[in-house]
């Protein structure tokens, strides 16, 4: 056999090597933006491929048509950036990429229970139908999500707690609703970069409506029926109010200046 002849066969051979099924160089970049004291874990899910009969058997445990990423918490805003196929064999069953998962978590103090989450999702599709528009350029798809935290307090000496809401971003900056669907076009993305940015808002809200009054410095809590009273709604009493425990332990009237 010549080295041209047996050369040739080896390409033959890579070919169709398991889980090389598709175009070759069929991948896309997907990254993730995220602001300081964020981390993500990011999944990207496969299905089989449109005019397949397979089915994948159940699994417990590992589940290779999921690829799975992890990162950790960093001090500084960061991107982190993964190569996926579009495409995947899993025994013996063509799939395509069908849709990426991110949850997401965020520090809002210093301990370690100070931490807050949430989740965005990507549905790839054929065609793109109603969703959240994506900015567009000749090699980027982005996606923009705002995560605003939202205090409550909890527990007899009501201490502040924070929640983490992250909200779709329209083409001009404006929040959607949570249930809001991103969705990308599956034959759009080889080659291209699907992004998803993160950002956090400096401004802070109640995380429920009717338990604050907003004065100058902040906000303050209402008492309630009286100052054991854990829910605590405001209806209408706007000059009572009862003090709350700041995450530094400080008792304070206002949040978050502490007044």
């Amino acid at each position: 056999m010549s080295r041209w002849i047996g050369g040739a066969l080896l390409v033959v051979a890579l070919v169709w090597l398991p889980g090389c099924t598709g175009k070759r160089g069929e991948h896309f970049t997907l990254e993730v933006d995220m602001p300081a004291e964020f981390k993500v874990k990011t999944a990207a899910n496969y299905h089989p491929a449109p005019g397949e009969t397979c089915t994948l058997p159940q699994r417990r445990g590992r589940r290779p048509e999921r690829k799975v990423f992890f990162t950790e918490y960093k001090p500084v805003a960061s991107r982190v950036s993964y190569e996926l196929p579009l495409t995947e064999t899993v025994d013996g069953c063509p799939l395509v990429v069908s849709s990426v998962v991110f949850d997401f978590y965020a520090k809002w103090g210093k301990r370690d229970t100070d931490v807050g989450g949430d989740i965005a999702g990507i549905s790839i599709r054929d065609r793109r139908e109603v969703d959240v528009p994506m900015k567009l350029d000749a090699d980027v798809l982005e996606l923009s999500r705002q995560c605003q935290w939202h205090f409550r307090t909890v527990g007899p000496h009501h201490a502040i707690r924070k929640i983490l809401l992250c909200n779709a971003l329209d083409a001009v900056g404006r929040p959607q609703k949570k249930s809001a669907a991103a969705v990308a076009q599956r034959d759009q993305l080889s080659g291209k970069t699907l992004r998803l940015v993160l950002t956090v808002t400096d401004e802070e809200l109640p995380a429920f409506d009717d338990r604050w009054i907003s004065v100058p410095g902040g906000w303050r809590r209402c008492k309630g029926k009286s100052v054991e009273d854990l829910s605590a709604y405001c209806s209408g009493n706007t000059t009572d109010f009862k003090p709350i425990k700041m995450p530094d332990g400080r008792i304070c009237d206002v949040y978050p200046t502490c007044m």
